[in-house]
C-alpha cells in the first residue's frame, strides 16, 4: 500500500487496508512490490508497481495431504505451480512441511524472499493463469 497524498508513506502486512488474508505469503508478495517502489522513490522516479492481492492458505485436509489455495483480489486464482492445487496432494503437504518454513525463516525474515511471483512465472512458462 502506498499513500500517494504524502509521497513517502508505505505499508505492508496487517497494518494496511488491503482486503486480503493476513498471511506471511501476503507479506512476502507485498514486500517485493514495496522494495521496488521504495527504490523508485529514492531515485526520484514515480511509483509504478502495484500489489495484485496475492495470498496463500495451505489447508491440511488429511494426514499427509494439503490443498494449497493461492489467490488474489476478488478470489482470482494465482496458483504458483502448473498443477491443480485445489486437489489434495502429498506434494503440497511436503512443500508446507519442508520448504515453506525455510522460505519464511531464511527468506522472508531476512528480506530475501519477495513472494512467488518469479517462481510462478517460471513454472508456468510466462503464462498468467
Amino acid at each position: 500500500w502506498y499513500q500517494r497524498e504524502y509521497g513517502d508513506v508505505f505499508a505492508i502486512g496487517d497494518c494496511n487496508s488491503c482486503p486480503t488474508g493476513k498471511t506471511a505469503a501476503k507479506v512476502a508478495a507485498e514486500s517485493g512490490v514495496l522494495y521496488g517502489n521504495i527504490q523508485r522513490v529514492l531515485k526520484g522516479q514515480e511509483v509504478t508497481s502495484g500489489y495484485d492481492g496475492y495470498t496463500s492458505c495451505p489447508l491440511t485436509v488429511g494426514d499427509d495431504t494439503l490443498v494449497l489455495a493461492e489467490f488474489g483480489y476478488d478470489g482470482a486464482i494465482l496458483e504458483t505451480f502448473p498443477i491443480d492445487q485445489a486437489k489434495p496432494s502429498g506434494l503440497n503437504y511436503w512443500l508446507k512441511k519442508e520448504i515453506m518454513p525455510s522460505l519464511y525463516w531464511r527468506g522472508l525474515i531476512r528480506g530475501t524472499w519477495r513472494g512467488p511471483g518469479f517462481v510462478r512465472k517460471v513454472m508456468r512458462l510466462g503464462m498468467t493463469s
